[in-house]
């Protein structure tokens, strides 16, 4: 194609180049997956034409059959690139049919080269990019920078006027000078910036996360679940060929691999049901080694840090002496096991986890979380002092590295939105700056100590709202979807009336508070809290007020939960608690004068109340608590003692013993459970691959199974809820589950 011939797509402050196949945004590359640059420019091809996804798909994947969840993801990815909330002004989903893309797209060409200067009609001006391409060979330099006349005879004519002299002998000189400048004082133009080169490093079925590169650049070690989700192991892969290299196969979680500085060695951390401790094992396999023991604490495994010391001897890790006390970053010897603290977070936070090291092994980087989903950045000299905080986000963390020369951090957060993107800040100070990445979460990245390479984790992640049907004697039929997006939709709730459904989602690109019809149509966002985590909405008994916890958006103010509450209408949210603990999982009395929630006021986890018009709160339980409801005569609370507690409690509301009612498949297990006039439904949540709705009869004492699902429950904001009639069941289902590694070249 002639440079002239080339053309460019123009949107809003994007341009698709179709030949060179890439995105630009005001100039800037935008990394695209093939796939999604196809999707992309298919749609704008066709801009203002409904596009059916038969024929999307057929465009995209021509020779291959994929599911159609992967053009949702495509579109999902493009919309996120295209700017979040904003990218409804380019890319419009047809219900049931299909895509299309609604922005207004210019065709022009591509004036990189320059116009054509033509001073006279029968001469001709070599451009300025044309001659300095001959530019190293200095006697066409001026050759280039003359006039070239196609009638020579014009200067011989006798009728040449002088005229045309005048016209002429300016138009030279000027051309000559230029030359002159262009070979001897034009400075030299710099070579330009490799574009980034973002691979898939593994597409495994399951989850692949937490990389970590070895000290020559040249392989990953990762945490794999095996595609099945119930053994994480620690593996080994070369970059660029061959199949990875199992290193663990014990049943516990193996995680969070980093190597050694000689390369030898790869330390990970073991979380097994007789304790938790880390190892070291040989980067070619072998032995293992116990090199201190540590606190059981749950860990997601998301996010990886290097806490290998570059001198060789010290790991730092995150440990605690009992429940109730915060994380803290110790160093531990690698030769002896000896343990020395070097931060003491406040009383009741999460405390301090993700250590790394500088590169010159002076300084440490840590995170600082208040609680389970706000974290910060903060720096410690190895020789003491106190920590300095680096980011004052107040949203949640996973996994950050070191550039290769000490002077930035690459962190993955939740800043800017409810999806986790890559960001790079100076250790000096100062606001971050966002990476370009491909995927729709990405979190726990590493890099290279040569600092041209980047591998970063992308999860893939989908959790939809299901219903099921209930008969007469109780039991479901299968189930269908009912409320559904390509983000994450969970912790549903009917009206008292049926007719309508809160749930929470990040479908809009922040958390927030949604609703819609009970056949899952007209969903309308009610409040948008942007990166700030919320959910488990829940109806008031009037219909007219839904509570709900959430972070804290205030500035100086650290992101503690509170409970809030807000029209069903809409509206400005009301906040009920605010006190420096974790206030969660609210529920209302069934008269609707109190509103029950979790916290950590006292210590901790316990079941609170609070009055639904404002005030001071009132303890419920006193030996463990964390989500409750009340019995349909308001006579009994029935509660959990928290997300991985196993079991269903009950204490009368008016205070008095609190007993264990059902102890049965981990009943009340990661929230999943929800009250009926007759019983408790509840789910095994904790099943990899098909948990199963059960459901306890108050009268009976028996236990009923109702139904078997096919795919996980979601993990993260789940419940589990009962249609007011008794007739239907909602619950929200991790549809798509997954991870794969990202690999990014020509870093910097």
């Amino acid at each position: 194609m002639n440079q002239s011939d080339k053309h460019l797509y123009e949107f809003g402050p994007f341009q698709l180049d179709p030949s060179d196949r890439i995105l630009l945004r005001d100039g800037q590359h935008v990394p695209l997956t093939p796939k999604a640059f196809e999707t992309l420019l298919t749609l704008v091809e066709n801009c203002g034409r409904v596009i059916d996804k038969d024929e999307l798909l057929k465009k995209v994947w021509p020779d291959t059959f994929v599911e159609e969840v992967n053009l949702a993801k495509n579109v999902s990815y493009l919309r996120k690139v295209l700017g979040g909330e904003e990218a409804a002004q380019y890319i419009e989903t047809i219900p049931k049919r299909g895509y299309r893309f609604v922005a207004s797209v210019k065709d022009v060409c591509d004036e990189r080269s320059g116009p054509v200067w033509t001073p006279l009609a029968d001469a001709r001006v070599i451009d300025l990019e044309e001659m300095e391409k001959d530019n190293s060979d200095s006697n066409s330099g001026l050759r280039h920078g003359t006039i070239e006349f196609e009638k020579l005879s014009l200067l011989n004519k006798p009728r040449a006027s002088r005229r045309v002299w005048l016209a002429i002998l300016p138009a030279l000189g000027l051309t000559l000078g230029v030359a002159i400048w262009a070979m001897f004082f034009r400075p030299a133009k710099e070579s330009p910036t490799p574009l980034l080169n973002i691979v898939p490093f593994t597409s495994f079925p399951g989850r692949e996360t937490q990389a970590a590169f070895s000290p020559d650049g040249n392989q990953i070690a990762f945490v794999w679940d095996g595609g099945k989700g119930d053994n994480p192991d620690i593996y080994v892969k070369l970059i660029g060929a061959g199949q990875p290299l199992r290193l663990t196969t014990h049943p516990a979680a193996d995680t969070h691999p980093v190597w050694s500085p000689d390369g030898r060695y790869i330390a990970f951390l073991r979380q097994a049901a007789e304790g938790s401790g880390f190892y070291l094992i040989p980067a070619l396999g072998g032995a293992e080694r116990k090199v201190a023991d540590v606190f059981p604490y749950r860990d997601p495994f998301q996010g990886n840090s290097q806490y290998y010391s570059p001198d060789g001897k010290f790991l730092a890790v995150a440990d605690k002496n009992s429940q109730e006390e915060p994380l803290s970053i110790y160093l531990v010897s690698i030769e002896t096991g000896e343990k020395r603290k070097m931060t003491t977070p406040s009383a009741g936070a999460a405390g301090d986890s993700y250590p790394a090291w500088a590169p010159d092994g002076k300084t440490l980087a840590f995170l600082r979380s208040s609680s389970r989903a706000t974290t910060d950045l903060y720096l410690l000299s190895v020789d003491g002092g106190e920590p300095r905080r680096l980011t004052i986000d107040n949203t949640s963390i996973l996994g950050f590295a070191w550039t290769s020369d000490g002077r930035e951090i690459v962190f993955s957060s939740r800043r800017g939105g409810s999806i986790y993107s890559l960001w790079r800040i100076a250790v000096a100070g100062g606001a971050p700056e966002r990476l370009p990445t491909i995927g729709q979460s990405v979190v726990s990245p590493a890099i290279s100590r040569q600092g041209d390479r980047l591998v970063y984790t992308e999860t893939l992640d989908d959790q939809n709202i299901w219903r099921l049907e209930l008969d007469a004697a109780g039991r479901a039929g299968a189930a269908t979807s009912l409320i559904s997006s390509t983000q994450g939709d969970n912790g549903p709730d009917y009206s008292p009336d049926g007719h309508k459904i809160v749930f929470a989602s990040n479908r809009s690109g922040g958390f927030g508070i949604w609703v819609c019809d009970s056949d899952g149509a007209n969903p309308t966002q009610l409040i948008d809290r942007g990166p700030y985590l919320t959910g488990t909405p829940r109806w008031s008994p009037d219909g007219r007020w839904i509570a709900f916890d959430s972070r804290s958006n205030d500035a100086g103010r650290d992101s503690n939960a509170d409970i809030y509450v807000v029209s069903a209408e809409g509206g400005q949210p009301r906040r009920l608690t605010s006190e420096p603990a974790e206030d969660v999982a609210p529920s209302w009395s069934r008269d609707g004068k109190w509103i029950y929630f979790g916290s950590t006021r006292g210590g901790a986890m316990q079941i609170w109340k609070v009055p639904a018009e404002g005030g001071e709160a009132t303890q419920v339980t006193k030996e463990g608590g964390f989500e409750g409801f009340e019995s349909m005569d308001g006579k009994q609370l029935y509660y959990a003692k928290g997300r991985l507690a196993p079991g269903i409690w009950q204490t009368p509301v008016t205070g008095g013993p609190e007993t264990l009612l059902l102890d049965h498949n981990k009943a009340g297990y990661w929230r999943f459970w929800a009250v009926a006039p007759k019983g408790i439904y509840f789910a095994t949540a904790n099943e990899p691959a098909r948990p199963v709705i059960e459901f306890f009869n108050f009268a009976t004492r028996n236990v009923m199974t109702i139904a078997t699902l096919d795919k996980p429950l979601s993990p993260t904001d789940p419940g589990l809820i009962v249609a007011p009639d008794g007739r239907s069941l909602l619950f929200a289902q991790m549809d798509q589950s997954g991870s794969d590694l990202m690999l990014v070249e020509n870093f910097r």
